[in-house]
């Protein structure tokens, strides 16, 4: 599946370091008038809950037309076909976990220590990627895809920000791979669907992976 709509990445500094930046609110989706904006999320809130229902294999653009009161052609000339519509789906949704961890309240967004962001940031995601399994799996199938991904790059970044306010030894660059490998979607799933974790175990792993490099983890 194509990749999500790319948020926007900003240089932090005047060397052209393309890693090394500030983050700024996903700017992918074009401006639109106020009723076609109301009606672009009316269609993509309807088709989050149809996945959430019936799995998003099982999503068409029938239904989505019709769960929203609208003709089916609104549904195509708003999204194009169905692949446009799930990559727009999985833009929205990434877009609320950024906004999340960028200005929502602490110890996800800002205010709290950095070691506490990362815990929660941790956490967020896998609870975030499993509640749209199905739109995440899909998307993030092809491993070498999703590591190049905008939405993916974007994470580094945050992860590698807060480990260097939380004064990371070492290579920041590999510590904050090797966390976001631990994040990945269809390992995550695998430990929860045929290892029988549960979300909580899962969830203390990372709290303990964040523990090895900047302190103990409470709890």
């Amino acid at each position: 599946m194509t990749e999500p709509l790319p948020p926007r990445l900003v240089p932090q500094d005047g060397r052209g370091d393309p890693m090394d930046l500030a983050l700024m609110p996903t700017g992918g989706t074009p401006q639109l008038r106020a009723d076609a904006a109301r009606n672009r999320t009316r269609l993509l809130e309807v088709a989050a809950r149809l996945a959430a229902e019936r799995g998003i294999a099982n999503v068409t653009m029938d239904a989505i037309a019709c769960g929203a009161g609208v003709g089916k052609g609104t549904v195509f000339r708003r999204f194009g076909d169905r692949t446009g519509l799930l990559v727009e789906l999985l833009s929205h949704h990434e877009q609320q976990l950024q906004a999340a961890f960028l200005s929502g309240p602490p110890p996800l967004g800002p205010g709290a220590p950095p070691t506490e962001r990362l815990r929660a940031f941790g956490a967020a995601v896998i609870r975030h990627e499993h509640a749209h399994r199905d739109l995440y799996l899909a998307a993030h199938s092809e491993p070498g895809r999703r590591r190049t991904s905008a939405a993916d790059q974007f994470r580094l970044a945050h992860v590698r920000i807060l480990l260097r306010e939380a004064r990371v030894e070492g290579d920041i660059e590999l510590v904050a791979h090797a966390m976001l490998g631990y994040l990945e979607t269809v390992l995550v799933d695998h430990l929860l669907s045929r290892r029988g974790m549960s979300l909580e175990r899962v969830e203390a792993g990372w709290c303990d992976l964040i523990g090895r490099y900047t302190g103990r983890c409470p709890g």
